[in-house]
């Protein structure tokens, strides 16, 4: 399973061999830069570029390309290399001179037979014109792959400046030489794809400074440091968010998600027929050099079309208008295409309330610089007129956010009571009918989003399965967004029972046998939360309590992630013992630091950091203050978990332009038995299964 990065996010690398794919749209340089401990070049015999593009364990293009593969040999990097920063760079002379004007690049790592290890869609540049995308770094004897997407606007002089070489500009200069020279080589970006696009429109970009307006605060300045819950790459790939970065909520917008493998060329004329390929060279377009009549794979069933719209209204919205494979993979694309739409639409209109802003601010100091204009009708009706454009420019934004906002609450009408089980909330009929499932969904749903602009509208918060990064529940915040406070002990009880109610969903969502639940309790302050999960007798084992049960739970889960890793490295999969438990796992901790002991918190970073790899997943409930005895220690744990709260709270950004976006959290109904219900289900399936 491809890991999704977002902006920081890391994921281990499991081969030395490697590749990595860049795919831009418009002709890009690639580079690399090779760096000791401390991240420092020392010289430009450790940068790999056009003018010079191999180094030990390392290659790159020779020219300008609008897509590249980079090969990498880790085993074979010098042992005072500890990383490798990938840079991509627009060319110099004609062309785009920002990223901002040009597709978003898409980096990917695969293995040498070209499966998916990690990828990253570099979303939120503006006038950048060169950036580090992404970084390979070695740790403790292990390399890693880590989301990086820092961009200047100073192109490649600036980048190696940043990066301490003395050098910058005149390697910058020989780089931007040799790609001049080869640019007779260039190879041009593919012909557009229409057949994945979403029907509606995205709104336009907001203006940057070279076009006369301010760019967007989200949009042209690095994002803020919020968490994204987006392990996400452009919507173009199958199964993630959609672009324009599979999206936003995103393609990359990661959210929507990927689009299914690309049809075989079907043409009339034989691949053979000379007239046939002379009529490609000639008209520009890639020669297909595939059986005419053979094909792979059966191609996506159509998207659903609405009927056509009267004249001069919108078009209706259909549930599941996006491509994919499935009405599932349909509708995770189409959530993704309404989070990104909401994200850019509400960026345009807080950069035309910023322009506005500005601009009055600038007529007002010109009437005070005044002194005689400072008083009497003259300032009076100056101030007026400002005031005046002021609103007329912040209205004319506010109706095209508003019309906006009304097609995409229109579609969300439609959307939301066509989702499945695991995207659905908890109040949707669906649960109903609900049955165990015999596949495991794409996503899965954690709550919802919303921004204070459109503070009506919903967008479901989808994440890929299986979990990439552990969840955080955090028990310690008391002060919501509306102002109210909530009691510790009330806030506690919240967190438990948002903890039960993603538990529940996750088993829910997942086949008999494929997902196992695990629960630490050490002080049983959480009994009353778990009762669903207890009494339905979906946990492996009761929760486990006191000093002796953390310690006999975690020996057991970190020592099953030692056996299955020395399995996959060995490359004997098949070796585990017999009636080896090989479901997901997810162990929920409550309490924490109660009840751990120095060792137990080791376990517990070891299972956040190398337990998602093999599936093992952590869910914490915790105050991240209590823990503050030990420290930085827990620093990294608190970093891999997505932090998710019990009451609404503004801290998750998007992966476009990182608005800060209101975080609900999915819980049951206050009276309703659906989860009891389906909880009840799962543990017959279970019983009859065995």
């Amino acid at each position: 399973m491809t890991a999704e990065l977002v902006r920081g996010q890391n994921h281990p690398l499991s081969q030395a061999r490697l590749e990595i794919r860049v795919s831009a749209g418009t002709p890009i340089v690639a580079a690399a830069t090779l760096g000791d401990e401390q991240g420092k070049i020392h010289g430009v015999e450790w940068v790999v570029h056009p003018g010079s593009p191999t180094l030990p364990g390392l290659e790159v293009s020779k020219q300008a390309a609008a897509d590249h593969r980079l090969a990498v040999d880790l085993d074979a990097m010098p042992e005072a290399v500890h990383r490798v920063s990938v840079l991509l760079a627009l060319p110099a002379g004609g062309g785009p001179t920002r990223f901002g004007a040009v597709p978003t690049p898409f980096v990917a790592v695969t293995g040498l037979d070209g499966t998916e290890i990690a990828s990253y869609t570099i979303a939120g540049l503006e006038a950048e014109s060169a950036v580090v995308a992404l970084e390979l770094y070695r740790r403790q004897g292990a390399w890693k792959v880590r989301a990086i997407g820092q961009g200047y606007a100073g192109g490649l002089a600036e980048l190696f400046t940043d990066q301490g070489l003395a050098q910058a500009h005149q390697l910058a200069g020989g780089i931007n030489e040799a790609v001049a020279q080869g640019m007779a080589r260039s190879i041009p970006a593919p012909p557009q794809r229409t057949d994945g696009d979403r029907s509606r429109q995205a709104p336009a970009p907001a203006r940057g400074p070279d076009q006369g307006g301010p760019a967007s605060q989200g949009a042209a300045d690095p994002v803020p440091p919020q968490t994204s819950p987006y392990g996400t790459r452009t919507p173009d790939a199958p199964g993630q968010p959609a672009q324009p970065p599979n999206s936003a909520y995103g393609s990359q917008a990661g959210m929507p998600g990927q689009a299914g493998p690309q049809q075989p060329y079907q043409g009339g004329a034989d691949a053979t027929d000379p007239a046939a390929q002379s009529s490609a060279s000639t008209s520009g377009g890639p020669i297909n050099y595939s059986h005419p009549r053979r094909q792979n794979a059966a191609p996506p069933p159509p998207p659903l079309t609405a009927p056509p719209a009267q004249p001069g209204q919108p078009a209706q919205p259909v549930a599941g208008d996006a491509t994919g494979w499935s009405m599932d993979e349909r509708l995770y694309n189409q959530v993704w295409g309404m989070f990104e739409d909401l994200a850019r639409t509400t960026a345009a209109y807080r950069s035309a309330v910023d322009f506005a802003d500005s601009r009055m601010e600038k007529e007002l100091d010109q009437v005070l610089s005044d002194p005689r204009s400072r008083i009497g009708g003259q300032g009076d009706a100056a101030r007026e007129a400002a005031q005046a454009k002021h609103a007329q420019l912040v209205n004319q934004a506010r109706e095209t956010l508003d019309r906006d906002i009304s097609q995409l609450t229109a579609e969300s009408e439609v959307v939301e009571p066509a989702l499945p089980p695991a995207y659905a909330r908890w109040d949707n009929p669906v649960w109903h009918g609900y049955r165990v499932p015999m596949e495991i969904p794409m996503a899965l749903r954690l709550g919802d989003l919303h921004l204070p602009e459109s503070d009506r509208l919903r967008i479901p918060m989808l994440v890929r399965l299986p979990l990439e990064r552990g969840l955080w529940i955090d028990s310690g915040r008391g002060a919501s967004l509306d102002g109210s406070f909530t009691d510790s002990h009330d806030l506690r009880r919240l967190a438990m029972e948002s903890a039960v109610a993603h538990a529940a969903r996750l088993l829910a969502v997942h086949p008999v046998g494929e997902f196992t639940v695990h629960v630490i309790d050490p002080a049983g302050s959480g009994a009353q939360a778990l009762v669903p999960l207890v009494q339905t007798g979906v946990l492996a084992t009761p929760p486990a309590v006191g000093a002796a049960g953390v310690a006999d739970v975690l020996t057991r889960l970190t020592q099953r992630v030692d056996l299955v890793q020395m399995a996959l490295r060995g490359g004997a999969p098949d070796s585990l013992p017999p009636g080896f438990d090989t479901s997901q796992q997810l162990l929920i901790v409550n309490d924490f630091p109660h009840g751990f002991d120095d060792r137990a918190v080791n376990q517990l970073r070891y299972l956040a950091d190398e337990g998602p790899s093999v599936g093992v997943h952590l869910m914490m409930v915790a105050d991240r203050e209590e823990a503050s005895g030990y420290g930085p220690l827990l620093d990294p744990l608190w970093r891999a978990l997505l932090r998710l709260t019990p009451v609404p709270d503004d801290h998750l950004a998007d992966p476009w332009v990182g608005h800060a976006w209101t975080y609900e959290p999915s819980l049951v109904p206050p009276g309703s038995q659906v989860l009891q219900q389906v909880l009840s289900q799962v543990a017959t399936a279970r019983a009859n299964y065995r």
